[in-house]
């Protein structure tokens, strides 16, 4: 939630100051002609790895692999799930999820090596972090990787997930962003130098590797996000304090963004508005292959050539793919998508005073009345056709 109302705000904003013409998604038939389709079609033939593979085999360069993610997307938490017994075979013992609090770190450690899994221990995890994200595949990361610790020899490491959050107060907040009020519901600083410090502490300053999955704006390393600024050149500046940034710092450099597919937001239309990556070229090229699972580098590749004119190419000139992220994973294309499962037992009649007043970003999103109403709130945030719609 917390990426999509960051970048709520900055497109918001934006729009007041960009008006030039772009192509929608439902506009985009073929951006690519015939010779540049085959090209591509051609390099992934010659270069195909399938996502977990291609995941994996980014740690032979680099410390710490950063999924970005469109939240709440069913296939992308499953393939993490998945991912567990592949990192641990290649010395990579450690996912970092953005949706948890470094406060809990000690329970949750205990839960994924129990003798037996506690699954309301889980959701009382999940829910210290955010009372809203009530969604079972990202509690089931954590099922995942108990079932895997179970499976080791005894003495064996065990795998470990890492919370790279802590625990917001939202209860005294009165609707106004100011630095006042931002203090006491982040009281321990800005989320994105506080999830770069904890990853440069648990996991570099141990010489240790780690997959992270966090939305889009948390995971960018070397790309920088366009912020308004009324007083500057063109009306924007570029942003490198993400976590991302920090730990492409930390890390030496070594720290690599790959972007599972998702839809990118219009430069000049506003939140909301949707549009296919790379102007529609990706979903192009992906319609010649029956399996459509691939992961694919950006850097240094014909891929990584293709210009995109959303949101994210605000305050670039020239802008292409390879100036975002690193690498990029396709698994469907977004017709076939679907929002993650909805834990009925996550919110309920003990929990629901603590919920509405924990219930984050009011001020965008209204209090919710009612525990159906939250509910409902939740359905709506996970009915990925209804807001993917717009690009099919």
């Amino acid at each position: 939630m917390k990426t999509r109302v960051y970048l709520k705000i900055f497109i918001t904003l934006f729009v007041t100051c960009f008006v030039q013409s772009e192509l929608f998604a439902q506009e985009i038939s073929k951006p690519l002609s015939n010779e540049d389709e085959a090209r591509l079609v051609e390099y992934l033939k010659n270069n195909w790895a399938s996502p977990e593979q291609y995941i994996i085999n980014k740690f032979k360069n680099y410390d710490v692999v950063l999924l970005a993610e469109d939240h709440r997307i069913k296939h992308n938490v499953l393939l993490v799930q998945a991912l567990i017994p592949h990192l641990y075979k290649a010395g990579v013992y450690n996912i970092g999820m953005e949706f948890g609090a470094s406060e809990d770190q000690a329970a949750l450690d205990s839960l994924v090596n129990a003798e037996n899994y506690d699954e309301n221990k889980a959701r009382k995890l999940m829910f210290n972090y955010n009372v809203g994200w009530a969604f079972k595949e990202y509690m089931d990361v954590y099922r995942k990787a108990w079932e895997f610790n179970k499976s080791l020899p005894e003495g064996a490491r065990k795998f470990r997930i890492v919370n790279l959050s802590y625990k917001y107060d939202w209860s005294g907040y009165n609707g106004v962003r100011t630095p006042e009020n931002a203090k006491k519901v982040f009281h321990k600083g800005g989320t994105e130098s506080y999830r770069a410090a904890l990853v440069k502490k648990e996991i570099l300053d141990k010489h240790e590797k780690i997959l992270i999955i966090t939305g889009t704006i948390h995971a960018f390393t070397r790309y920088a996000m366009p912020v308004f600024d009324y007083n500057a050149e063109n009306f924007s500046t570029l942003d490198y304090r993400h976590m991302g940034n920090l730990i492409y710092k930390y890390a030496d450099k070594k720290a690599c963004t790959i972007l599972l597919h998702f839809p990118f937001y219009s430069r000049t239309i506003g939140y909301g508005r949707l549009m296919y990556p790379a102007n529609g070229a990706i979903d192009q090229v992906m319609k010649n292959f029956e399996n459509k699972r691939v992961g694919f580098d950006l850097t240094g590749t014909p891929f990584g050539e293709l210009r995109d004119t959303s949101f994210y190419s605000t305050g670039y000139n020239d802008f292409k793919l390879s100036d975002i992220a690193d690498g990029y994973v396709y698994q469907m294309p977004f017709n076939e998508y679907e929002g993650c499962t909805i834990d009925d037992k996550f919110l309920t009649d003990e929990n629901w005073i603590e919920a509405q007043k924990q219930f984050p970003d009011p001020d965008i999103n209204t209090r919710p009345k009612s525990l159906q109403e939250y509910y409902e709130k939740i359905r709506a945030y996970a009915d990925i056709q209804k807001i993917y719609g717009a690009i099919k």
